[in-house]
């Protein structure tokens, strides 16, 4: 019996989906996770065929540099990828410079953020997640 895979698209929307309110992953971290190393670009195309407004935390995705990438095909999704940044408390310049040093996701860590009842979320890898 063959096993149908996610395309390509469907396999980045999962793993963006997977990225913890308040912290980054880059464009070739994503690519490396899905096993498509090499292939920072093309999630970045992934990215841009995202119907807008989406649920998908697109936003958290920037580029290698710790910047937030300009888009000539999507004019405004800079801005709006920025606001969404800042409203998750996330500080951007003027430039679209952002510290991946201090946001960046590391799968495997543990998250430490809470539910509204006190009880602490699971790591991604727990059999309760």
């Amino acid at each position: 019996m063959t096993q149908l895979l996610p395309s390509f698209d469907g396999q980045v929307y999962a793993m963006v989906a997977r990225i913890p309110f308040a912290q980054l992953a880059t464009y070739g971290q994503i690519a490396e996770l899905i096993g498509a190393w090499g292939c920072a670009r093309q999630v970045g195309w992934a990215l841009r065929r995202l119907p807008l407004p989406s649920e998908l935390p697109w936003h958290r995705v920037v580029n290698a540099a710790g910047r937030i990438s300009l888009s000539p095909g999507r004019e405004g999704s800079d801005w709006i990828q920025r606001q969404l940044l800042i409203d998750e408390g996330i500080a951007v310049d003027g430039q679209g410079r952002l510290s991946l040093a201090r946001y960046r996701w590391r799968p495997g860590a543990p998250v430490h953020l809470e539910l509204a009842h006190s009880e602490p979320v699971p790591p991604l890898d727990s059999p309760f997640a």
